[in-house]
């Protein structure tokens, strides 16, 4: 089996597509790649095919009209639940004080459903995990990095001029310069001492 992102990319996109069998209305993923080594947010740290049905729950939230979170996408609402039960997640708990019902879990009867689908899932994983071990030293991986979004993603100490900073994920500054009140000059992101050598 390779282990290229395009190739998880595509386990990924069998996995919905496994998932879209039972929910129809769910929409298509428009980008599955924007999914692999996502690194933090109120979703969860780690993917899985746990986490790709949370997603899925986002999805058919969005194609019912339904708001199911607030908080700027961090607190996980009633009615994010609701819909998360329908598709075979459990929330055994009271809701999280940052995050609401986020860290739901697959039930046994969705864990019966998608069993081929989990086991295939998690050979890619693995496979695609041993193939870029090697070079997260080197690379930043934020999720915003890779599909240019401003929300969720890692940020990173920014500088000016004058000695202020600010926290901003690093796909935002690169869209355009955000410019320092104080001295007028814009934020970057210093160099590392590592990555001078």
């Amino acid at each position: 089996m390779s282990t290229t992102p395009p190739v998880l990319a595509a386990e990924l996109a069998q996995a919905w597509a496994d998932i879209q069998r039972h929910h129809p209305e769910l929409p298509d993923l428009a980008a599955p790649e924007s999914l692999i080594g996502e690194s933090s947010s109120a979703c969860g740290a780690e993917l899985s095919f746990e986490r790709l049905l949370h997603e899925a729950v986002h999805g058919i939230a969005a194609a019912r009209g339904v708001r199911d979170t607030s908080r700027a996408g961090r607190y996980h609402n009633r009615r994010f639940l609701a819909i998360a039960e329908e598709m075979g997640l459990d929330h055994p708990e009271e809701p999280h004080a940052s995050s609401g019902f986020s860290l739901v879990t697959l039930n046994p009867e969705a864990k019966r459903r998608y069993r081929p689908t989990i086991e295939r899932l998690q050979r890619a994983l693995k496979a695609h995990t041993v193939a870029t071990a090697a070079d997260t030293k080197r690379s930043f991986r934020g999720p915003a990095a890779r599909h240019g979004s401003s929300g969720g993603g890692v940020r990173v100490k920014a500088v000016c001029d004058c000695g202020r900073n600010v926290r901003v994920v690093p796909s935002v500054l690169a869209q355009a310069p955000i410019v320092c009140g104080g001295c007028g000059k814009p934020f970057r992101i210093p160099e590392t001492v590592g990555a001078a050598s």
